[in-house]
């Protein structure tokens, strides 16, 4: 039999969803349930019907692996960017926080992850293969490792580095203006500029 104390059940399976979020505790979770609990209904079902679209409709780029809602996305599309430079990252957030610069006009390719062993995580695991044979295609002549700065970013920068080292492809590293340990996503405007501009070649990035 139910406890009094308990919410109805619909309310107690939308909390424990949102306890599933990441950073949602338990008094967060039961916030946001009560909140669209109180909400308009077409205000709630609106947040469904988003939740839906973006798990049928957004999907990755079959060229770079970004975010894109069906094909190949606007960035590998846009007539205007330098085809010939390719900045890696590790996750579709972080194509945003550089986009969101505004300066850099190459093109990207989004890992989607990281070399990480103790999360199971391996160089096959990620789009690394994707990457070598779009370089080994031909007309890019700089990729740009802009891999998170701490152990398993520069671990995985260096999967990629050998990964294309028989390509001849000149490979730069973002510089060191972020600081070790912290994420690209998080990073300022001013910082993560300075980074790209001060990129190094990635020999001697590893002497530093």
């Amino acid at each position: 039999m139910t406890r009094m104390a308990e919410p109805p059940d619909p309310l107690g399976r939308l909390i424990e969803e949102f306890r599933r979020l990441p950073g949602v505790g338990a008094k967060t979770a039961e916030r946001l349930a009560y909140h669209v609990l109180r909400s308009p209904e077409a205000e709630a079902l609106a947040l469904a019907v988003a939740i839906r679209d973006v798990k049928e409709r957004i999907g990755h780029c079959p060229v770079c692996f970004h975010l894109s809602d069906g094909g190949i996305c606007a960035i590998c599309r846009a007539p205007d960017r330098d085809r010939a430079t390719v900045l890696v990252v590790e996750q579709p957030k972080d194509v945003i926080a550089f986009e969101r610069l505004g300066t850099y006009r190459g093109l990207y390719h989004v890992l989607q992850g990281r070399v990480a062993p103790i999360d199971g995580m391996g160089p096959e695991d990620l789009t690394i293969e994707a990457l070598r044979r779009r370089v080994a295609a031909g007309g890019v002549r700089e990729v740009i490792l802009g891999t998170n700065p701490d152990l398993e970013g520069d671990g995985t920068a260096l999967h990629v580095r050998r990964a294309l080292a028989p390509l001849g492809v000149t490979v730069t590293r973002i510089a060191r203006g972020i600081p070790r340990g912290s994420a690209i996503e998080f990073a300022s405007n001013v910082i993560l500029g300075d980074a790209l501009e001060g990129r190094q070649a990635l020999a001697d990035a590893e002497r530093d």
